[in-house]
């Protein structure tokens, strides 16, 4: 894996001409990509309905290319990749997990295979990207798990309830939201967070300005990211260890912030249970 470009700014004609000149087969592709950016703006009324009919138009040509592998083989090396960190970062059997933009299940099948039955529950803008991880489902064998896979059109999980899950991911997801839409988690995610619970998110990160590539792809600060978390009463840190690993993205971790996490020790102190979340 290339080591991240953090200054480019992708958006601009000077980048994308010398873009071009270095990589002259990928243009016809980057311009059938500019001509539906174009049509579906004019089509869609916000983001979400916008990026719901690019995923339906990726996933009709190939689902795994969709949630961004070229290949089977890479499907399964980057699933095997969010599996691990999490694992290694403390996800256990028992544990309930939310994952944000579960996909065709590319990492999805292993949390589900790992986690207590009934303990995964996935949700996607796109329901044409959830039938395929219906048939991801059927292919692993993993129907007895009971997952469960809920179509939203929103991030405010207004349907989930209270403190519920240890362990809330996604991954490339805000790689492909503005802001507002990213602010709007922050803004409900601590609700759904169960007391010592985190939630893991991916991003392409920029040092220079921020910006986006038509709709789809957007590049923020981690200074950015972090602070928004934390005007919702939530605590950001940087993964760097995250880093290391084969991605072309970043991740940050998100917990309860220091009010929150007091007011769970005084219910604590009266006697309530939680669930099982490992410390972070």
């Amino acid at each position: 894996m290339p080591r991240k470009n953090l200054t480019a700014m992708r958006h601009t004609l000077g980048h994308r001409v010398r873009y071009a000149l270095r990589h002259p087969g990928r243009v016809p592709r980057y311009a059938a990509r500019a001509g539906r950016d174009a049509w579906l703006r004019l089509r869609s009324p916000d983001h979400i309905a916008y990026y719901r009919a690019v995923m339906r138009s990726d996933t009709a040509a190939s689902p795994d290319a969709a949630v961004g592998s070229r290949s089977h083989e890479r499907w399964l090396a980057l699933g095997a990749m969010q599996f691990d960190y999490l694992v290694g970062h403390g996800l256990r059997p028992e544990h309930r997990m939310l994952e944000i933009g579960c996909g065709n299940l590319r990492a999805g099948w292993r949390f589900i295979d790992h986690l207590d039955t009934g303990h995964y529950y996935g949700i996607d803008i796109s329901p044409d990207i959830l039938f395929a991880a219906q048939d991801t489902l059927v292919r692993c064998g993993l129907r007895e798990k009971l997952p469960t896979l809920t179509p939203v059109r929103d991030l405010t999980f207004a349907f989930l309830p209270d403190a519920y899950f240890d362990v809330v991911h996604a991954h490339s997801v805000f790689s492909h939201s503005p802001l507002p839409v990213i602010e709007e988690c922050f803004a409900h995610v601590g609700r759904i967070l169960a007391p010592g619970g985190w939630f893991d998110f991916t991003f392409d990160r920029t040092e220079a300005e921020e910006h986006h590539v038509l709709r789809e792809d957007f590049y923020y600060r981690t200074e950015t990211l972090t602070a928004l978390a934390e005007k919702h009463g939530l605590s950001a840190r940087f993964m760097e260890d995250w880093e290391k690993l084969p991605h072309g993205q970043s991740k940050i971790r998100v917990t309860h912030g220091p009010e929150a996490a007091r007011r769970s020790g005084e219910r604590l102190d009266g006697g309530e249970t939680v669930s099982g979340a490992a410390p972070v």
